[in-house]
């Protein structure tokens, strides 16, 4: 974020409470997208099924998205989250696509950008959260119960996932970065 963007949040914090988004998966769901809405061009030979990634329409359904952010800010959010809930290499590994997580991330960012500068004004500017979701191990409970030492992730292997997934919310265009639902 840039030192005028960060003052600009700073100022508008000072002067009103900003309003959040709503759930990106609530809206996604009333679309009723199928396998190959998920897939797209791009992934359409994938042998993994893709639906219920949601992240993944961030690429392949990228106007639904936008639609989406624009009519969180019609209805007057101050602040749009991106579509990265399960953006880590960790959590795209059950799709086989731990090697898009950056590039998720940054078009994330960068498609709500986009949506927050189009609906900003001077009188109500829109900002950016860059949302660092869960992902689906955890180094703090073992998932075996006959073995309450084991971990299937390590701290590394977390700090790595969620350095990359931040460096592409950044470089995309996030204001701020907002950690939702991580218990690790």
């Amino acid at each position: 974020m840039s030192h005028n963007q960060t003052e600009l949040l700073k100022k508008s914090l000072a002067e009103r409470i900003l309003i959040l988004d709503g759930a990106m998966g609530t809206m996604i769901q009333k679309y009723k997208l199928t396998e190959a809405d998920f897939r797209g061009e791009r992934f359409k030979e994938s042998a993994v099924d893709l639906r219920g990634n949601n992240d993944l329409l961030t690429l392949t359904q990228p106007l639904l998205i936008s639609a989406i952010h624009e009519k969180y800010l019609q209805a007057g959010a101050d602040i749009i989250e991106t579509n990265t809930f399960s953006s880590t290499t960790i959590a795209q590994a059950d799709y086989n696509l731990q090697s898009i997580a950056y590039e998720l991330n940054f078009a994330g960012a960068k498609l709500a950008r986009l949506a927050a500068d189009k609906y900003s004004t001077p009188e109500k500017p829109r900002f950016v959260a860059g949302i660092l979701g869960p992902t689906n191990r955890t180094a703090s409970i073992s998932p075996n119960v006959n073995d309450p030492g084991f971990r299937n992730v390590t701290f590394m292997e977390l700090v790595d996932a969620y350095s990359e997934a931040t460096r592409g919310l950044i470089k995309g265009g996030a204001d701020l970065i907002m950690i939702e639902t991580i218990f690790d």
